[in-house]
C-alpha cells in the first residue's frame, strides 16, 4: 500500500498544478508583484517561500489576525502536518509529522526544535511563547540540523517577533467575550533610520470553562496570562544591523480538569464533559508540601536575545546571535480526577539556558556558502512532590483491601468513601495519616557544534545544496527522592519509589554527523519543484533513578522528500510527499507491577525504545484568488506513520504515533473589501481532524475521534484603517471532544480526561497611529 501511495503521489507532483503559500505577508519582496509572496528565513538568509528547497509553512501576523488565531494550539490547525496541544503553558505537546515533544524530563532531549527570534528555546516547560506583535512563524518540516541544531529531529518552529522600524507608529486592542473574557494589548514603535524603539504586550484573562463542585477550589482552565516585550534596533550603517529584544512572559492559571474516566461526582457518573470535583490536599497540608492551597500554574519566563548582522565585504556577512532564557514554573494539580486525597502532585521546573552561534556567509551569482559554530548550555530541574493520605490512597490503590474494608474509593453519591479506610485500619488510633513524597530529576547538558552548507548554481534552473553538522553532547543527569515509609504499609506507597540519601548523578559524551542534500529545478519563476534527503537525531537520554542509571540509544530518522510550489494566475500553492524511516523509536510506558496478573500501573513510567517506525506523508496547501477582495484557501495532510508492525517491536508494534491524526484539513475564505469609505472583512474557516490516540501503545479509550470545528472573524474598520471593530467565534457548533487523556491518573490505574475548548465568542475594538 506504502508502494502504491508514493507512486500516486509522485504522479500528482509531476503533473499538478503548484505552488507557494496560501499565506499573507507585511514582509514583501519589493521586486515582485504578487500580493500573496512571502519572504522567509528558514535557510537563514531572506528568500521567496517557493525559493526554499524543503517544505515550510510561514503564517504572517496579519494573517493570523485574520484567522482569529492568538496561540500556537489554534494556529496549528491551519498548517498541515503540524499539531500543538497545550494541555497547559506549563505543558504543550508539539507534533510535526507525528512526532511529540513534550516530556518535562530534565534528562530528556527535545526532538522539535521551537526557536524564538533564532534562539532555541525547545525545553518543554521553557518553550510556550505568547504570539502577539509577531511579524510571522515559520514551520520548516523535515530534519533541519544545519539550519536548527539538534533538537530539530523532525522539524523547527521559529517565532520572529515585530522589529522596531523608522516612525512613529501604535496600536491598542481592548475585547470582551464570554467566560468574563478581557484582552488588552498593542505595541508604540518609535524611531529613525539609526535607531528605533518597539514596546509591545498583551494581557488576556477569563474565567475557567470546567466547573468545580469543590468548595476549596475555583473553576478549572481560568486564565491569566501577561507578555511584555522590549525591542532596541541600531542601524549604525547600511551594513550593520544590532537587535537587542528582550521578552517577560507570565501566567496565572487555574487548575487543570484531570477528570476521571471512573469515579461519579455529585453531578451524577463520571463524565468528562461535565462537572468536576477536584478538591486536592486540604489547605495548610497542600501549601507546606505542595508550595500552594490552590490548584493551578504559576510560571514566569525571562528571555535576552542579542543579534547582530554585518556585511563586511563584497558578498560577505558576519551573524551572531545570542540567548539567555530562564524559566520557572510551579503547576499544583489533582491528578486522581476525583474529590479524595488520593494523588496530588506540584510539578516546579526551573532552568535556564544560553545560546550563541555566529556564521559567515558568502555569496556570488553562482555560490552561497556558510558556515559556523555553535554552543548551547542549559541547567535545569523538574521536581514533584506528592501528597496524599495513607489510608485513602491503599484503598483507592489496592482492589483487595478496598474489599475487605467494603468501601469504595469513591461512592456513587461522589462522596469519598475511601476517606474511612485509615480508621477502620487503624481500629480507630486514627482518622488521617498525611504522606508525602518527592522526587527530582536534573540535568545539565552542554553542546558544541560545527555547521556548514554550500549552495551551488549548476544552471540558471537547478542547483544543489549540501551541507552537514558535527556536534559534541555532554549530558549529566541527576536524580533525587525522598520517599519515607508508611505508618500503614510498612514501604513507600508509590511503587518504585525509594530515598537516595542526596542526588545520584550520571553522565556520558556523544557524538554525531548529520547531512542534509537538496535539489531545486526552477520551470519558472514562478514555479519549482523539489527533492531533499536529510538525518535528523534525537539526543541519547542518560535516565538515572533511584535504582539505576542507563542509555536510551539515540533516535535517528532519515527523510526523502519531494515537493513541488508556485503559482500560476489566480491559483497558488504546494504539494509534497515524503517518507521516513526511524531507528531506536523512543516512547514513555507506564510501568505495572510485575507480580500482579492483571498488570497493575505503579505510577511511574520509564523511557526506552520502541525499535523501528516509519512515516509515509503527503502535504498540501492552495489558495485561489478570483478577486482582489476576496482569497479562498485550502490545505490538508494525511500520514500513515506509526511503529512498525513486526514482531520485535513487542508491544509497540502497530501502533500510530500518539497525537497525530491520519487525516488533517482546514479551508475558507477571506473577504477585505471596501464600502464606501469603510472596509469589511471576514474569514469564515473549517478545520477537520481525524481519531487521535493520546498514548502509545493505542487504546480507544485513551483516544478522541474525528473532530470537526468552524470559526469567524468579521468586522469593519475606518478612516483609514485608524479604527476597527470586530467579532470573533471559536468552535461555533460548541463540539465536546478531548485535548488529552490518560496523563498522571493513567500511570496509577485511573485514566483522566481533559475537555478542550467550549464555544468562545467576544468582540475587539483597535486603534491605530
Amino acid at each position: 500500500m506504502k508502494n502504491i501511495a508514493i507512486r500516486s503521489v509522485t504522479a500528482a507532483l509531476l503533473i499538478g498544478t503548484a505552488p507557494a503559500a496560501w499565506a499573507q505577508t507585511s514582509t514583501q519582496d519589493s521586486s515582485t508583484s504578487n500580493p500573496d509572496e512571502i519572504i522567509v528565513t528558514a535557510q537563514k538568509e531572506e528568500q521567496r517561500l517557493i525559493d526554499v528547497p524543503v517544505t515550510v509553512s510561514a503564517v504572517t501576523g496579519e494573517r493570523m489576525r485574520d484567522l482569529g488565531v492568538s496561540d500556537l494550539d489554534e494556529l496549528s490547525n491551519y498548517i498541515p502536518g503540524l499539531n500543538i496541544q497545550e494541555q497547559s503553558a506549563n505543558n504543550p505537546g508539539i507534533v510535526i509529522r507525528g512526532i511529540t515533544s513534550d516530556s518535562g524530563s530534565a534528562q530528556q532531549a527535545a526532538r522539535v526544535t521551537l526557536y524564538y527570534n533564532g534562539v532555541d528555546i525547545s525545553r518543554s516547560r521553557g518553550s510556550y511563547q505568547s504570539i502577539y506583535d509577531v511579524d510571522r512563524i515559520e514551520v520548516i518540516k523535515g530534519p533541519q540540523a544545519t539550519l536548527f541544531g539538534t533538537a530539530s529531529t523532525i522539524g523547527a518552529i521559529s517565532i520572529i517577533s515585530a522589529r522596531p522600524k523608522p516612525g512613529v507608529s501604535a496600536e491598542l486592542t481592548g475585547g470582551l467575550g464570554n467566560y468574563d473574557a478581557r484582552l488588552l494589548g498593542g505595541h508604540i514603535n518609535i524611531g529613525n533610520d539609526v535607531i528605533a524603539g518597539r514596546i509591545a504586550g498583551e494581557w488576556k484573562k477569563r474565567d475557567g470553562y470546567v466547573h468545580n463542585l469543590s468548595d476549596r477550589q475555583g473553576d478549572l482552565y481560568a486564565q491569566d496570562q501577561f507578555g511584555l516585550r522590549g525591542s532596541l534596533r541600531f542601524t549604525p550603517t547600511d551594513a550593520l544591523t544590532i537587535d537587542l529584544i528582550g521578552t517577560y512572559d507570565q501566567q496565572r492559571n487555574s487548575g487543570t480538569p484531570f477528570i476521571s474516566g471512573n469515579f461519579p461526582t455529585s453531578a451524577g457518573p463520571a463524565n468528562p464533559f461535565g462537572d468536576a470535583n477536584l478538591s486536592g490536599a486540604p489547605a495548610g497540608i497542600s501549601a507546606a508540601v505542595l508550595g500552594n492551597d490552590k490548584l493551578g500554574l504559576r510560571r514566569e519566563v525571562y528571555d535576552v536575545n542579542l543579534t547582530a548582522s554585518y556585511d563586511f565585504a563584497d558578498g560577505w556577512n558576519f551573524t551572531t546571535v545570542n540567548g539567555y532564557r530562564k524559566f520557572d514554573s510551579q503547576e499544583v494539580f489533582d491528578a486522581d480526577g476525583s474529590a479524595a486525597w488520593y494523588l496530588e502532585f506540584e510539578e516546579d521546573s526551573q532552568g535556564w539556558q544560553v545560546n550563541h552561534e555566529s556564521r559567515f556567509a558568502y555569496e556570488d551569482a553562482h555560490v552561497r556558502a556558510s558556515f559556523g559554530w555553535n554552543f548551547f548550555h542549559e541547567d535545569n530541574f523538574q521536581r514533584v512532590p506528592f501528597s496524599t493520605e495513607e489510608g485513602t490512597y491503599l484503598a483507592c490503590s489496592v482492589a483487595s483491601i478496598r474489599q475487605s474494608l467494603g468501601l469504595n474509593c469513591i461512592n456513587p453519591d461522589g462522596s469519598v468513601g475511601a476517606a474511612g479506610a485509615t480508621t477502620l485500619l487503624t481500629g480507630g488510633l486514627a482518622t488521617a495519616i498525611p504522606y508525602s513524597s518527592v522526587f527530582q530529576n536534573l540535568g545539565v547538558n552542554d553542546s558544541y557544534s560545527v555547521f556548514g552548507d554550500v549552495r551551488w548554481n549548476l544552471t540558471p534552473k537547478l542547483e544543489v545544496t549540501g551541507g552537514v553538522r558535527v556536534l559534541i553532547e555532554q549530558r549529566k543527569s541527576g536524580y533525587y527522592s525522598v520517599a519515607p515509609n508508611s505508618v500503614l504499609s510498612g514501604g513507600p506507597l508509590i511503587p518504585g519509589q525509594a530515598s537516595t540519601n542526596g542526588t545520584l548523578w550520571s553522565q556520558d559524551s556523544f557524538s554525531a554527523v548529520l547531512p542534509r542534500a537538496n535539489a531545486l529545478y526552477r520551470f519558472s519563476d514562478t514555479v519549482n519543484a523539489y527533492v531533499t534527503v536529510s538525518k535528523g537525531r534525537r539526543s541519547p537520554s542518560v535516565n538515572q533513578n533511584a535504582a539505576s542509571s542507563s542509555v536510551v540509544p539515540e533516535e535517528t530518522v532519515w527523510n526523502y522528500e519531494a515537493g513541488i510550489k508556485g503559482s500560476a494566475g489566480m491559483f497558488s500553492g504546494s504539494l509534497a510527499v515524503y517518507y521516513q524511516d526511524y531507528s531506536n523509536f523512543q516512547v514513555s510506558r507506564i510501568i505495572t507491577d510485575p507480580n500482579d496478573p492483571s498488570g497493575q500501573p505503579v505510577g511511574s513510567t520509564v523511557t526506552e525504545s520502541a525499535g523501528s517506525a516509519s512515516n509515509l506523508g503527503v502535504e498540501g496547501e492552495m489558495q485561489v484568488r478570483p478577486a482582489s477582495w476576496l482569497s479562498l484557501f485550502a490545505n490538508g495532510a494525511w500520514i500513515d506513520g506509526g511503529i512498525d508492525d513486526r514482531a520485535s517491536n513487542g508491544v509497540y508494534a502497530g501502533s500510530r504515533f500518539r497525537l497525530q491524526p491520519e487525516w488533517q484539513a482546514s479551508g475558507g475564505f477571506t473577504i477585505n473589501a471596501p464600502i464606501g469609505s469603510a472596509r469589511f472583512f471576514a474569514t469564515p474557516t473549517v478545520t477537520y481532524r481525524s481519531r487521535i490516540y493520546f498514548e502509545t501503545p493505542n487504546t480507544q479509550l485513551i483516544s478522541q475521534g474525528p473532530v470537526t470545528l468552524v470559526n469567524l472573524r468579521a468586522g469593519v474598520s475606518f478612516a483609514d484603517d485608524r479604527f476597527e471593530i470586530a467579532g470573533y467565534v471559536r468552535n461555533l457548533t460548541d463540539k465536546d471532544y478531548l485535548l488529552d487523556a490518560g496523563n498522571t491518573g493513567g500511570a496509577f490505574g485511573y485514566p483522566t480526561f481533559i475537555p478542550a475548548e467550549p464555544r468562545f465568542y467576544g468582540g475587539q475594538v483597535t486603534v491605530r497611529y
